[in-house]
């Protein structure tokens, strides 16, 4: 079985609003085994909808709609199933009566135009909507990969309302797929998409089972794996293999798995050795605090930072500069932040970010300036330049990452197990 999605609507294809409801379908009918070759999004106009479906019908087994039942004119996704079938709208008197009820447990008449929403296609299903005033669409049209049969499914694009309609009325409604599909991700930082790929070899080639696809987000490389078999157990088996061989080529750079971020590890293994950490950002402006206290429990943990762009607020928050510290974006900068901040907080470790220089004019990103990140210890003072090349929109992103896989690298090495 073959499956297509399609999100319907105007403020979808012109980037107003991001489509999540398809993605969503995808990962559930992944779960069921059925794989999805196509995502369609198409605009608020009636032929080109009933073309998209046309087409759908045609080379999928499984097509599902989102959007597009609500009562404005520029809600047509009914119209175009009928349209597409070659039907009739007939009215379903049950649905009718839970949209007046709807409104009338709400101390209000219907509008006449909620009646549209009551409109089926002839020989089509009612999935009713136990949340919203819009019921869903079931169908069965000659069609599909196979030529015989292509179901269809046409939900509201309220998020809550289809996901509840989808979980509920459509998913028992389909055939589990022969194999099954399930997915993880690996998380690393310090190594580029290129890099990752040659270290990886043969493991991302086309055509293997798990398949090993690289992605970036913030200079975190996150590598995804996808297993297709015939039960649960067989697809774990193959990830954990997986898993064990790109852990092996990586090494290192390797730090968390699924939504796992830096900080996540970071918190979590201070925790586990009951230490503390600081943080003196300047160029960062406060980034690397901004993560650590997104994560569950972090007092513990880190116990605090300072932000301080300038000379007048580096001097208030960490004292005097030092006679050897003549520039503000220096070795000898970075390392008196980071031993000030960790003698001020008292922690057994402290981050610190100088400030970034500015670009000259004409000066290439080949030839980028660097900042750079140091880290306080109780016995020693490490500092690491780290170059402003790149994309800027990520910049303090993958600064305030540089700087916690510091301390990172730092503990694995002091981890016998690691």
């Amino acid at each position: 079985m073959i499956a297509e999605i399609i999100a319907i609507g105007s403020e979808l294809t012109s980037g107003q609003k991001l489509d999540t409801n398809s993605q969503w379908l995808s990962l559930q009918l992944a779960d069921l085994g059925i794989p999805v070759h196509f995502h369609t999004t198409v605009a608020d106009d009636l032929d080109a909808n009933i073309a998209v479906l046309q087409a759908a019908t045609q080379r999928a087994d499984l097509v599902l709609l989102t959007g597009g039942l609500g009562p404005t004119l520029d809600d047509l996704t009914r119209q175009a199933l009928a349209g597409m079938a070659g039907v009739d709208l007939v009215l379903d008197k049950a649905s009718l009566s839970f949209i007046e009820n709807f409104f009338a447990g709400r101390g209000r008449d219907m509008p006449e135009r909620n009646r549209i929403q009551a409109m089926f296609p002839a020989g089509s299903e009612p999935l009713p909507n136990p949340v919203g005033t819009a019921p869903g669409i079931w169908m069965e049209v000659p069609g599909g990969v196979s030529g015989k049969v292509c179901r269809v499914a046409a939900f509201p694009g309220v998020p809550s309302e289809m996901h509840r309609m989808f979980t509920e009325q459509v998913r028992p409604r389909l055939p589990g797929g022969a194999r099954i599909i399930r997915r993880a991700r690996i998380n690393c930082f310090g190594v580029g998409e290129s890099r990752a790929e040659g270290l990886l070899g043969d493991l991302t080639a086309r055509g293997r089972d798990p398949e090993i696809g690289i992605t970036a987000h913030e200079a975190t490389i996150t590598m995804r794996i996808i297993a297709h078999g015939s039960t649960e157990q067989e697809c774990r088996e193959k990830i954990s293999t997986a898993d064990r061989a790109v852990r092996e080529r990586l090494g290192h750079y390797v730090f968390g798995v699924e939504d796992e971020e830096l900080e996540h590890v970071l918190i979590r293994a201070l925790r586990d050795r009951r230490e503390t950490l600081s943080t003196a950002e300047s160029g960062s402006g406060g980034r690397i605090a901004h993560c650590l206290t997104g994560v569950d429990d972090f007092e513990d943990a880190y116990l605090g930072g300072l932000v301080v762009p300038t000379d007048r607020a580096r001097e208030a928050m960490l004292g005097p500069l030092p006679a050897n510290v003549a520039e503000e974006v220096s070795e000898p900068m970075a390392h008196w932040m980071a031993t000030a901040c960790r003698e001020r907080f008292g922690t057994d470790y402290a981050l610190a970010v100088t400030q970034y220089p500015f670009m000259e004019d004409g000066q290439s990103m080949r030839d980028a300036p660097s900042a750079f990140l140091a880290l306080a210890t109780q016995s020693e003072t490490i500092v690491r330049p780290i170059s402003l090349a790149g994309n800027p929109a990520i910049l303090r992103s993958r600064v305030a990452k540089s700087a916690m896989d510091l301390l990172r690298l730092h503990l694995r090495k002091l981890t016998p197990s690691s």
